[in-house]
């Protein structure tokens, strides 16, 4: 198989298309359209995100130390993309794209309801590296949908219709291939039929 070589750039994908809501020190709030997130450590749980001081959304950042990761849906696909155009500078995202700001338990800045998890984070480091700052929040809360719980009281995200980003485009996660481990589970031994042989 032939590969072409491409100068240095940003290929890890897909990425989240995640929806970060930040609060500034006066309570102004806003969205902005993150691809640059995930996560960086379990053990504390620790998950980051990565701005550009021209955007909007930095100085609130910068100013309360606080954000959250609202993960997005199929049906969150045009709001998720709209916040990531628009500029809370000069348009509140909240009232253009029907999105509902919920009060977080931790933070200042507020949860979006229609999101099926927001994990609420504190920055405990940041690490200016280009074009890029990286915050990296250590999560104080993770708030579930309790409508993806399935019948045996486990989170179920897959049936939340989840979205990824890719190249420019928003893709929508598709269907199960396996679980962790799966390739090394050991598989029952078949048990032998009954019965004598005739």
């Amino acid at each position: 198989m032939a590969k072409q070589l491409w100068k240095p750039g940003t290929m890890v994908y897909p990425a989240p298309a995640a929806m970060v809501s930040v609060a500034d020190a006066s309570g102004n709030t806003n969205i902005i359209t993150a691809a640059w997130t995930g996560n960086v450590c379990s053990d504390p749980p620790m998950a980051y995100v990565s701005i550009r001081p021209e955007r909007f959304s930095y100085h609130m950042i910068k100013e309360t130390g606080e954000f959250v990761i609202n993960l997005t849906t199929k049906k969150l696909a045009r709001a998720t993309d709209y916040c990531g155009v628009r500029s809370g500078r000069t348009e509140n995202k909240w009232e253009k794209t029907g999105l509902t700001p919920e009060a977080a338990d931790f933070v200042k800045a507020p949860l979006i309801k229609e999101c099926p998890v927001n994990i609420e984070c504190r920055v405990e480091n940041q690490l200016d590296l280009g074009s890029h700052t990286m915050f990296i929040g250590k999560v104080l809360a993770v708030h579930a949908d309790e409508d993806y719980m399935n019948q045996k009281g486990k989170f179920d995200l897959t049936a939340a219709g989840l979205m990824a980003y890719a190249h420019g485009e928003y893709l929508e996660l598709g269907k199960r291939i396996g679980t962790f481990g799966y390739s090394v589970k050991k598989t029952p031994a078949k048990k032998a039929p009954s019965g004598r042989r005739k």
